[in-house]
């Protein structure tokens, strides 16, 4: 109960409206001091920067994210890709932050946040309905997070969505969200300055029911593509820094 109040109260706080007009000059200029990108576990992120805090896919912590530890943080608001327990567990986060659950375009702090629906399944979304993509721009940097997309990114989708500076798109595949190959192929659509990997088997997953493959598959596959491997799980992002071409960034959990 205290989950579905959270969202039906969260989703009722925000404003929501087609938003056509581009930032103000001074509000680009708040958001252009860069950004703090925390990996939680699984596709779950904390991003904080341009006066906000977003966290993106709470979890709850079975089966393949069994391992993590409950992303218990503190944050502005939270954006979900589908109500699944690995990617909509909201009803253990402290505080009261504002939640996001539906395809649409809002304001917060601002910023504005597109959600973009894409399947969640192969089958038309038959079997886990529809997954919410996230566009948004906070400290300067272009975000697209994928969430458990798994169908191909259409044409339309590609212009909602644009050339992402940061790209955190799901790499382990099962039956919700892209394996390899398909992986590869929306970075070859996007055309990302910076991928994170996301959604990929680690030591957190319970072996008997976690069905998703490791990150190594998906570099396999992106062979020629340069890869930089953080010792941490953070990672500060700059717009002056950012790869004019594509490149592949692994954060690192601390079990």
């Amino acid at each position: 109960m205290k989950r579905r109040q959270l969202m039906g109260y969260a989703g009722a706080g925000l404003v929501t409206a087609l938003v056509t007009t581009l930032d103000s000059e001074s509000q680009a200029d708040a958001q252009s001091g860069g950004l703090s990108v925390q990996w939680l576990g699984h596709t779950c992120f904390l991003f904080s920067g341009g006066g906000a805090k977003i966290l993106v896919n709470p979890f709850r912590a079975v089966g393949c994210t069994a391992g993590y530890r409950p992303p218990k943080v503190a944050a502005d608001l939270v954006l979900i890709s589908s109500q699944l327990l690995d990617e909509g567990a909201v009803d253990v986060l402290p505080g009261n932050p504002k939640l996001i659950y539906e395809p649409g375009v809002y304001e917060f702090k601002d910023i504005k946040f597109q959600g973009i629906a894409i399947d969640h399944d192969r089958k038309g979304g038959r079997q886990f309905g529809l997954n919410t993509a996230w566009s948004w721009k906070q400290g300067g940097i272009n975000i697209l997070h994928l969430g458990g997309a798994a169908a191909p990114i259409s044409i339309e989708q590609k212009i909602l969505m644009g050339r992402p500076d940061v790209a955190f798109i799901p790499v382990g595949g099962s039956g919700k969200a892209y394996n390899a190959e398909e992986a590869k192929q929306a970075v070859q659509v996007l055309n990302p300055k910076l991928v994170i990997p996301t959604h990929y088997r680690t030591q957190a997953a319970d072996a008997a029911t976690c069905n998703i493959s490791p990150l190594d598959n998906f570099l396999t596959l992106m062979k020629g593509m340069t890869v930089r491997r953080s010792n941490g799980d953070s990672i500060s992002i700059s717009p002056k820094d950012l790869p004019e071409n594509s490149v592949i960034q692994v954060l690192s959990y601390k079990f």
